[in-house]
């Protein structure tokens, strides 16, 4: 190995590095039974946080629309508030909130196919701790996800 592949096995990551030496991990969401592409397979991150981004502008309109008398409270008060409210109702109810519809993405439960209340309030409070959110396995669920025993899914 000479020291041009030893620094890009170092840029690109362990995995890289393993999989060059012959290790096959399979894809995302093998290990949970999903396919490798279109509906039904692991969301990827641009477009979840594509569809975060959707959220919470909704949730900012909604915030400096009705509840705030300023753009500074309604950002940094109200907004929060109410993008935590829309996203344990819709996704415990319906399964995605606005974004992730927008975008084709979808939270299901492990079990039972469906997230329920109580594990998307679980999900919710996890993500708003942020650090869950920002630890990844390799199948790409944060750790908000398998807490709550739940993964987000292309439609």
């Amino acid at each position: 190995m000479d020291n041009r592949q030893a620094l890009g096995s170092w840029l690109s990551g362990p995995r890289a590095a393993a999989e060059e030496a012959g290790v096959d991990f399979g894809y995302r969401g093998e290990q949970l039974g999903l396919p490798e592409e279109g509906p039904g397979s692991i969301a990827r991150p641009g477009r979840r946080l594509g569809a975060l981004a959707v959220d919470w502008g909704l949730c900012l309109l909604i915030a400096y629309g009705l509840l705030a008398d300023s753009y500074h409270e309604a950002a940094q008060v109200w907004a929060p508030i109410v993008l935590f409210a829309l996203t344990v109702l819709t996704v415990g109810v319906v399964g995605f909130t606005p974004g992730k519809r927008l975008f084709g993405l979808r939270v299901i439960a492990l079990d039972t196919g469906r997230a329920n209340p109580l594990k998307a309030l679980l999900r919710t409070v996890l993500l708003f701790l942020a650090v869950p959110a920002l630890i990844w396995d390799r199948d790409g669920r944060g750790l908000h996800d398998r807490l709550a025993r739940t993964v987000e899914v292309r439609i």
